[in-house]
């Protein structure tokens, strides 16, 4: 059985049933689906149009637990004008590989038709099975070559742009092509690696917004980077698009309970070239998770001095991150009003106006800290070299966050 036999199987049912027939796979994205027999309603037309329900729906439905079921069963959605819908577990060897779903309108759905649902289903199963097992051989083969293009070695970069080439996964070998990472973090509280089922199934739906072709993802543990090429980076907004609903997505899996990241690299034009885009959407990965400000979604050529201050390892930034004056300053400095008025001073290229304005005081009070500052680090704010020495330490200080070694132990 080939995978056009799924759409032949729900024509040859719907037309024995003369009922709508659909088949969804576990996520409730629609597979297959035959022509209506006035019987559809709003969530079955939207269904057909957009590939999928909307995640609301999906949930609900999901929440009525017919992932553990082996036998057709009856489901409600509590949504204005939608009809109770029969499903039938497609299943293989045990294994959950979809939904069939017939509509319970008001010729009541008999045994011999649940029969016939169930008999189709397990043919189904059958030809999702087969989908799978190619499907995750070509994934495998595909997340090998992606990790040689970006490996250490120049001679399997070069192979496996070879055999990207080959497998003719892009529309054209010149690009744009251009990496998004993402990466997931546990609450405190939560198991280790509670999240990344999420993280994989986020990052999976983001993708099915994008063109089959295009588009390769490799996911371990809690992270996961995709790299994009033509057609897929053809929109210049693309990978914003595609971060949000990642963002969006494992929000709703998790219920808020996780957080996620994204980075975006730059745009290269050659597929030798991808491994500079990876190492820059790494790097606003980490500026996303060091760098609040920043948001959960970090583009590359965006992120200011942290673009350069996050190449050093977390070793030497955290040593970095002990300059002199600043220790002297943190220890004479008990609530940190000082720093954060150093701080702002800084960031507002020494503007005492714009800076006391920030901070709600008089420009007196301003002076009066300043040289207060100048005191205790021993530096001189009308001096370039030192503001540019003070300014990077406080990045730098923010980039190491509480683990840095001079930071004060809590209590």
């Amino acid at each position: 059985m080939g995978d056009e036999d799924l759409q032949s199987l729900v024509d040859e049912l719907s037309e024995r049933l003369q009922r709508s027939v659909a088949i969804d796979d576990v996520g409730l994205r629609l597979l297959a689906a035959s022509r209506h027999f006035g019987d559809e309603d709003a969530v079955r037309v939207a269904s057909v149009l957009n590939r999928g329900v909307r995640p609301e729906i999906a949930d609900r439905v999901l929440g009525q637990g017919i992932a553990g079921w082996t036998r057709p069963g009856r489901v409600r959605i509590d949504v204005a004008g939608c009809r109770p819908r029969w499903c039938v577990p497609i299943r293989c060897d045990g294994l959950l590989l979809g939904y069939l779903w017939l509509i319970d309108d008001a010729s009541a759905a008999t045994e011999a038709q649940l029969a016939s649902a169930e008999a189709a289903a397990g043919r189904a199963g059958i030809v999702l099975y087969r989908r799978l097992l190619l499907h995750e051989r070509v994934k495998a083969r595909h997340e090998a070559i992606l990790r040689e293009l970006v490996g250490s070695d120049p001679a399997g970069r070069l192979q496996a742009a070879a055999d990207l080439r080959a497998e003719q996964v892009f529309a054209a070998e010149a690009g744009p092509f251009r990496v998004v990472a993402a990466q997931c973090v546990d609450e405190p509280g939560a198991a280790a690696g509670a999240h990344e089922v999420a993280l994989e199934a986020a990052v999976e739906e983001g993708l099915r917004a994008l063109p089959e072709q295009g588009r390769l993802m490799v996911a371990q543990r809690s992270r996961a980077w995709i790299l994009l090429g033509p057609p897929a980076t053809a929109a210049a907004e693309l990978p914003d698009v595609l971060g949000g609903r990642i963002i969006a997505r494992f929000t709703d899996l998790t219920r808020g309970a996780g957080r996620v990241v994204v980075g975006v690299g730059a745009p290269v034009d050659r597929l030798d070239r991808v491994p500079d885009s990876y190492r820059q959407a790494l790097l606003a990965v980490r500026a996303a998770l060091l760098v609040p400000g920043l948001g959960d979604l970090a583009r590359s050529g965006e992120l200011g001095p942290y673009e350069l201050l996050l190449r050093l390892p977390a070793a030497e930034l955290r040593a970095a991150a002990r300059v002199p004056a600043l220790v002297a300053l943190e220890r004479a400095d008990a609530h940190g009003v000082l720093l954060s008025t150093l701080a702002a001073f800084l960031d507002h290229a020494g503007d005492v106006r714009r800076t006391a304005a920030l901070l709600c005081v008089h420009r007196a009070t301003l002076y009066h800290r300043l040289r207060r500052i100048e005191a205790l680090t021993g530096c001189r704010l009308d001096r370039g070299d030192d503001r540019l020495t003070l300014h990077l330490g406080l990045k730098l200080r923010d980039l190491a966050g509480p683990e840095r070694p001079d930071a004060t132990p809590p209590g």
